[in-house]
């Protein structure tokens, strides 16, 4: 089938706005709850805080949070004649495809990776670091220099790969923030219920969550789901095919899913309103596989891939959300899965119809992303009145920026 079937040619023109710079965060609000939050709900604009997010939402509502840790995966090595070269972490290639298995590799592993000045690396890299009074050596080679991929091997041997990222590494801020990596991004880039390391970029819908928060959230009998996907750096590339932007190579990303996780969605009885789009893509991506498993293509779930258009190619699908979950958890207990895990290039833009998220929490993205896209697929043409009321009452954009909850009129 065609994938151009189900949808018509996307001009990202259309979903371009006008940012001005000063509009950017580049710092976090403190305390993080104070960070504004816009109300959007079936065509209606109102402005919060983060803070009275527990009053917006209805008793039997399930969040679902991206529990990814965005590790220091920016290193550096310099060369004996002062060149420094930067390696930045993207991809997991031995000894697993499974960042969790990486990062607790001892003695050696391999990644594929963004380099800067990679045309004066010649031989190895080293790089010396002390790990609890213990001192080490790491080094770098440039195993499959087409593709970018590094293996790194390093002694003491005892130590894990994550020992060593953390020791040496540095976040990797977005490129629109203009400052210098800060003492207070080690705690305010990641999220306070970030516990599965792997993530090259925050999940930022959630940066605003505080313990409090998440608190008067389980009073007012909220629930509180969580998933992985690992963010990629891919996340703040440009669509650049302007006149169809379906010809953008989507990034894919890791995503795993607990079987636990599955059962609670099934017994939802309010709207499952994922936070961040990181979180929204698992969700989605969930259904497209119960559709691969109830059509008889069930796909490794140790192991999936789901591509960009899949979900425009069974787009006539009628599977409701409860069947396709039900499919997939008993795939899940026939294949003797604990955890889905596998990558997903989902790609949601205007056209795509949802069928597990009712809302949505999310900060304000750039102009031309796939972000705007998913965003302007979820609530309409309304995205634009809810960035141009943003932009007009001072809001602060992107990562470090405020927050928007969006309840379309099919959430109600």
């Amino acid at each position: 089938m065609s994938t151009h079937t189900t949808l018509p040619k996307i001009n990202l023109k259309d979903y371009n706005y006008d940012l001005p710079e000063e509009r950017i965060a580049q710092s976090p609000v403190t305390p993080r709850d104070h960070a504004r939050l816009l109300f959007y709900r079936a065509g209606d604009i109102q402005h919060h805080f983060f803070y009275e997010l527990p009053q917006l939402l209805q008793t039997g509502d399930e969040l679902v949070f991206n529990n990814t840790k965005v590790i220091p995966a920016r290193l550096y090595f310099q060369k004996s004649t002062g060149a420094v070269i930067e390696v930045l972490l993207l991809h997991p290639v031995s000894p697993g495809k499974l960042v969790a298995v990486n990062m607790a590799a001892q003695e050696t592993c391999s990644w594929q990776c963004i380099i800067g000045n990679k045309k004066r690396w010649k031989g190895f890299l080293s790089r010396h670091f002390t790990i609890n009074g213990e001192e080490g050596v790491i080094f770098a080679d440039l195993e499959d220099a087409e593709n970018n991929i590094v293996r790194f091997h390093w002694s003491p041997v005892s130590f894990t790969f994550s020992e060593i990222v953390q020791a040496l590494g540095k976040l990797p801020l977005p490129p629109y923030i203009k400052r210098e990596y800060d003492d207070i991004d080690k705690e305010r880039y990641q999220t306070v219920y970030a516990r599965s390391e792997g993530a090259v970029a925050a999940p930022t819908a959630g940066l605003h969550f505080t313990e409090e928060t998440l608190h008067e959230l389980a009073q007012k009998k909220v629930g509180y789901n969580e998933v992985t996907l690992h963010v990629g750096a891919g996340t703040f590339q440009p669509v650049k095919h302007t006149e169809d932007a379906l010809e953008h190579p989507m990034h894919e990303e890791q995503m795993v899913v607990a079987q636990g996780t599955v059962e609670r969605l099934l017994q939802a009885k309010g709207r499952i309103i994922p936070v961040g789009t990181t979180s929204m893509r698992t969700l989605e991506t969930l259904y497209w596989l119960g559709v691969q498993c109830y059509e008889g293509e069930a796909p490794n779930l140790n192991g999936f891939y789901l591509d960009k258009l899949f979900a425009y190619r069974h787009a006539k699908s009628n599977l409701s959300a409860q069947e396709a979950l039900e499919t997939l958890l008993e795939t899940m207990q026939k294949q003797g899965v604990q955890q889905l895990v596998g990558d997903t290039q989902i790609y949601i833009v205007p056209g795509y119809r949802f069928r597990l998220c009712r809302g949505l929490i999310t900060n304000f993205h750039m102009p031309q992303t796939t972000l705007i896209l998913l965003v302007a697929a979820f609530i309409g043409d309304d995205w634009r009145r809810v960035y141009e009321a943003a932009l007009h009452k001072g809001y602060r954009f992107l990562s470090y920026g405020d927050s928007s909850l969006l309840l379309p009129a099919f959430s109600e």
